[in-house]
């Protein structure tokens, strides 16, 4: 029996995979239980066409993804923060800091959960820091720290 897989299942394939299973398997588990239906030549145009127009989106947002990368590689962002004679800062650079600088830079569409801040930023000094895009794309922003010119 050929079945289209609705919802991925374990062990058989995930989802839009066209499959040749048991009769009993597919017809008594797979298709009335919803994670599955029978596959006519008509539905396997339909999910080839779905997969396409899907690989062909995610391809764009992999270019846009590309793009922006570049683009946040080349940006430095500096914080001017107090300090102890030490170096150690009062407080910490945060996620939070860096999703407001990098907008402020020109990238709405980044937020602090796309930000990887491995530890806290609380000493003086240059940091990179990395930020995940869609499609797995990884980016590498140049962080400065900088001491507060007192009067």
């Amino acid at each position: 029996m050929k079945i289209i897989l609705k919802e991925s299942v374990s062990n058989l394939g995930t989802v839009g995979d066209v499959l040749t299973v048991r009769d009993g398997y597919g017809r008594n588990f797979l298709v009335p239980r919803g994670l599955a239906v029978v596959a006519d030549p008509k539905k396997i145009k339909e999910v080839e066409h779905h997969k396409r127009a899907l690989e062909t989106k995610r391809l764009r947002e992999l270019d846009k993804s590309t793009e922006i990368a570049a683009a946040l590689s080349a940006i430095e962002l500096k914080f001017t923060r107090k300090s102890s004679d030490l170096d150690h800062l009062f407080g910490s650079v945060t996620a939070a800091d860096l999703e407001k600088a990098i907008q402020d830079k020109g990238f709405p569409q980044i937020n602090r959960k796309m930000i990887v801040v491995d530890q806290p930023l609380k000493n003086l000094g240059e940091y990179s820091v990395a930020v995940k895009l869609q499609g797995g794309v990884k980016a590498s922003v140049k962080v400065v720290v900088e001491k507060t010119e007192e009067a």
